[in-house]
């Protein structure tokens, strides 16, 4: 059976999210469509500037970048597809446009098995070196509420769990707001934050969402536009 991902996860909850949650989140494999969302970052980056030369650092691996700005413009999208190994997936590529300069993010989420259990991992960058547990909740309102957790990272044939001292956890909340102009809008608050350093990443704004039929209607469950696909595919958790 073809169940979005984040229903295998939140099971009975699923249906506990508000409707234009639940649509959001019911992208499958093979359903011929994606998902597109453009909006504005109210807050997008890194407010530290001391550590935005070490984020310079690793902006090639588009997952984390050392700008930050108000009122960033930006767009993402979402893909539905089985991965190379078969797991039920969804990548997300967003362009995060700052003034003079447009910043990827990118990542792709796969359902796994674990303990008999449907577990959502994340695989974060173009090289899908950091690998995350996702911890999803519906909130009494029906928001959508995730925390990445026990992170490792993946380097050639080493896999490494970082200590709970050096891990940063991403907080996220998602919810649709009625009140947001005249139609309505997503919303989205993520923070990242690192015990030992604070706050390294913070993104928050609002989006107009569509889906869009594929070009040449592709339908093939394992179909991920070229522009989408990482630079290297990963399947260990």
């Amino acid at each position: 059976m073809n169940v979005p991902i984040y229903q295998q996860a939140l099971g009975a909850d699923f249906s506990r999210l508000q409707p234009e949650l639940q649509e959001y989140f019911s992208l499958v494999p093979g359903s011929g469509r994606y998902g597109v969302g453009e909006g504005t970052f109210d807050v997008v980056g890194c407010r530290q500037e001391w550590l935005r030369p070490l984020l310079r650092l690793t902006s090639g691996e588009e997952a984390f970048f050392p700008e930050y700005g108000e009122n960033i413009p930006f767009r993402i999208e979402n893909h539905a597809h089985q991965d190379p190994f078969g797991r039920s997936s969804l990548t997300a590529r967003r362009e995060i446009r700052f003034p003079g300069r447009t910043r990827i993010f990118q990542d792709t989420t796969s359902a796994t098995l674990r303990n008999g259990a449907p577990q959502l991992v994340d695989y974060v960058g173009r090289y899908r070196r950091l690998v995350t547990d996702l911890n999803l909740s519906v909130t009494a309102e029906g928001r959508l509420r995730g925390v990445s957790e026990a992170s490792r990272l993946l380097l050639g044939p080493l896999r490494i769990p970082l200590p709970a001292a050096l891990d940063a956890k991403a907080y996220a909340e998602q919810w649709w707001d009625p009140a947001e102009g005249p139609a309505g809008k997503h919303r989205i608050q993520v923070k990242v934050i690192q015990p030992q350093i604070g706050l390294v990443l913070v993104y928050a704004g609002s989006f107009d969402y569509r889906l869009r039929p594929y070009t040449g209607g592709s339908s093939a469950h394992s179909f991920l536009p070229r522009y989408a696909q990482p630079d290297r595919w990963e399947n260990r958790v």
